[in-house]
């Protein structure tokens, strides 16, 4: 399975989140485009997961701003609203969609944050690390994620 580059049909993925997901993105999406991709992976014609690699902090984590900053200074990309369709879960689809982005990005590191924290032995298993917690503006737990590539030996 490869990845696709979507962000010129981004819709086609943002119909297939959860609606609660979709109140945050699609009426940011006009502003936000210019500094945001779209990754899917398809099979057979049909979009299983996907993702989206932002290179500004996204409409979301304002709240987290100045650290999101200081992330992205250090040449990182945030990766949001990463999500496998649900007839198709169990297959590694997520962790697959992970391994792309690091080969798409080979140098740069990568950080998002979740809200279930059940998700942290998923994020482990790809390498990720936890960094933060935050409080967002509604008191909920948040956990940061980083993932640093590992420098080739020559």
């Amino acid at each position: 399975m490869k990845l696709k580059n979507f962000t010129t049909k981004a819709h086609a993925f943002f119909n297939l989140l959860p609606a609660d997901w979709q109140e945050v993105i699609v009426p940011h999406w006009d502003a936000i485009k210019s500094t945001t991709l779209v990754y899917v992976i398809v099979e057979q014609k049909q979009i299983v997961a996907g993702g989206l690699v932002f290179s500004k902090c996204p409409p979301d984590m304002m709240y987290y701003e100045k650290q999101a900053k200081k992330l992205f200074k250090k040449d990182n990309i945030y990766l949001g609203f990463i999500y496998v369709m649900t007839p198709y879960r169990g297959r590694n689809l997520g962790s697959l969609w992970l391994t792309k982005i690091k080969e798409l990005y080979p140098k740069q590191g990568l950080w998002l944050a979740i809200e279930d924290q059940s998700l942290d032995r998923f994020y482990i298993k790809n390498g990720f690390e936890h960094i933060d917690t935050i409080l967002t503006p509604d008191q909920q737990q948040e956990f940061v994620y980083a993932y640093k590539p590992i420098p080739k030996v020559l």
